[in-house]
């Protein structure tokens, strides 16, 4: 049977797909300390913005574990997709895999049964040596949807900031996205992007598919001039 929270992970969000910046260097390093098969690492929380790349991180995980370990059973649990009438069937279903892959903790509603419900969990796994990642838009104890004890038992692992929202960080970003549409990105087009396009990752790579068809529509190189008519700014 197929579990409720098995959604498709996004084949784009790969390990060598994912940028490493400043602001993100020490989460993917935490990331390696933890999947490490002879590490003794078991308990991993990855904070940051939304667009900041906590879900390709996650999904990557995933992914990596599917290819890569035999045996191994992990399943990405979208907070926001747990409810009261489903969570009793969540921890059962979820309490057999090896690892606890948890996304969007923020988003958990607020109820005491779903709170209890991902202390059983993480008390589960944790207790039992098996490897819990869990990922959310603040540190733990700012995180409301939590109770103390849960949010003191993450801090016990290691906790890493993402974030890109310097302009060093988001021009890694977009030359790496304009590599994987095999596109050519003039500097000043990005510097253009990051000034009148929204900052978070989906935007800039929507406005660079919109780049794209037009360059091939008008059969013209990605300009500075290009960029303006395309996204209607002066």
């Amino acid at each position: 049977m197929q579990l409720f929270f098995d959604f498709p992970v996004k084949p784009q969000y790969t390990f060598a797909n994912f940028v490493i910046c400043s602001g993100n260097s020490t989460a993917v390093q935490f990331v390696r300390r933890v999947m490490a098969p002879d590490s003794g690492e078991n308990l991993l929380y990855l904070h940051g913005a939304t667009g900041s790349g906590r879900t390709h991180l996650l999904s990557a995980i995933s992914s990596d574990l599917a290819g890569c370990s035999p045996g191994s059973q992990s399943s990405i649990i979208p907070l926001e997709a747990v409810t009261e009438e489903n969570c009793g069937s969540v921890v059962e279903q979820a309490g057999v895999r090896t690892h606890l892959l948890l996304d969007n903790l923020h988003l958990l509603a607020d109820s005491s049964l779903l709170r209890s419900a991902v202390w059983q969990l993480f008390n589960d796994f944790y207790e039992s040596g098996r490897k819990i990642i869990a990922t959310a838009t603040l540190p733990p104890k700012e995180l409301k949807s939590l109770d103390e004890h849960l949010q003191s038992r993450f801090m016990w692992g290691l906790v890493a900031k993402l974030d890109i929202s310097d302009d060093e960080s988001r021009r890694m970003i977009l030359g790496k996205l304009a590599a994987d549409r095999q596109i050519m990105l003039p500097s000043e087009v990005s510097d253009y992007l990051l000034v009148h396009v929204r900052r978070d990752i989906p935007s800039l790579a929507a406005a660079l598919e919109l780049l794209k068809q037009r360059s091939f529509a008008v059969q013209k190189k990605i300009s500075l001039k290009l960029a303006r008519e395309v996204l209607g700014q002066g």
